[in-house]
């Protein structure tokens, strides 16, 4: 499995937009279930988004619904997460993370459900 490699972090203001991207070479991508998590200072990794292996599919976390939108791009072997409406408290090292465990669609919010993770970006909203 070749590494997951985010992009696209950086340091913005209330309001603002990031695209996060996430791009492997590895791997058949299609097969993978995909997923954001962050984690900010002092706290625990949390989710914040998956994505079913058709794309058709997509959870999130309550605190960015309607604020952040997954997709996937298989062509491109990347996944994506856009982040609008950005506020302080999204301030965290975003990562991407993948599975190809076969079975049902289902939320896997839980780091466990994944094998695979890139080394994270920062994202900074300063107020």
């Amino acid at each position: 499995q070749a590494p997951l490699v985010e992009s696209g972090g950086g340091l913005v203001q209330t309001g603002d937009s990031l695209r996060l991207s996430c791009a492997t070479s590895g791997g058949t991508f299609s097969l993978y279930t995909l997923a954001w998590f962050r984690q900010a200072p002092g706290k625990e990794r949390e989710f914040v988004s998956s994505i079913s292996r058709s794309g058709g599919v997509k959870y999130y976390a309550d605190s960015v619904k309607g604020r952040f939108t997954i997709s996937r791009d298989d062509a491109k072997n990347t996944v994506y997460l856009q982040m609008n409406s950005l506020q302080p408290e999204d301030t965290a090292v975003y990562y991407c993370a993948a599975d190809a465990k076969p079975g049902p669609i289902r939320r896997r919010s839980s780091q466990s459900d994944y094998a695979y993770w890139g080394q994270g970006t920062q994202v900074t909203v300063s107020s």
